[in-house]
């Protein structure tokens, strides 16, 4: 009798923890994802980086946060900054007066380089709608799949987008994303990340990018196209002499 409750008692156990292990939810997962990659060291640090010909400056987050992007055409310093509020841009130290249409496009594009330098730390954005999807196997690693949609308040000129996250089951860490887009006739892009490395506590990775060989696969089938070779090597996305910084 005593043998028989003992058994009972470790498949009582076994059924706890497998049930907990279902609970986990998508804010459960991404969560976890923020903490292990740097967490509450995003909005109080500083971080830099170049990517290809341009240097990166961020301070804070969000509201309180500031992104910058410098580079030089022919011979002048450009430096763009974008606020919470507002999305100015200098020459040699002079404001420049921009069209909105095309301060729009520079915000956007500042704001993307940034965004994915600092993920999975975004998707938490108040626009952000996140849904569990089924688990994923890549590579022989097990992964949590989430789905990133955008309410249009909030969401960006690109609020349209769909994003899928692959976040592993072990380290809570996202080593691949894939997103479709709709401008220039659209499509479907995958990204593997490699060359991980913490600076300062927070996780930095540079990206292979890649694109489907064939035009009609959707989002939802890329993660299989990758692990079957049916995806084309597009580039990769690399950045340099990162700095963090704690801020004051």
């Amino acid at each position: 009798m005593k043998n028989v409750l003992i058994l009972l008692l470790v498949c009582a156990v076994i059924s706890c923890k497998e049930q907990k292990k279902e609970t986990l939810t998508a804010q459960n997962i991404v969560d976890k994802a923020i903490v292990v990659s740097g967490g509450e060291l995003y909005p109080s640090s500083k971080v830099s980086f170049d990517f290809r010909d341009k240097h990166y400056i961020s301070e804070g987050i969000g509201n309180k946060g500031v992104l910058k992007r410098i580079f030089e055409v022919d011979g002048k310093k450009v430096e763009d900054i974008k606020s919470s509020t507002k999305f100015e841009r200098y020459i040699d130290g002079n404001l420049e007066v921009l069209h909105d249409t095309v301060a729009n496009a520079y915000d956007n594009a500042v704001n993307s380089v940034h965004y994915f330098v600092k993920l999975p730390y975004g998707l938490n954005d108040p626009a952000v709608n996140k849904t569990l999807l089924e688990t994923e196997t890549i590579k022989g690693k097990e992964y949590y799949k989430i789905k990133v949609t955008f309410e249009q308040a909030g969401g960006g000129d690109d609020f349209e987008d769909t994003y899928l996250y692959w976040i592993n089951k072990e380290t809570f860490k996202p080593d691949y994303l894939a997103y479709d887009f709709h401008v220039n006739d659209g499509g479907v892009r995958f990204r593997a990340a490699y060359n991980e490395r913490f600076v300062n506590g927070i996780r930095f990775v540079d990206y292979e990018n890649y694109k489907p060989k064939d035009d009609a696969t959707t989002i939802d089938q890329i993660g299989a196209k990758y692990q079957s070779g049916e995806l084309e090597l597009l580039s990769k996305i690399e950045l340099n002499n990162v700095a963090v910084d704690r801020l004051d």
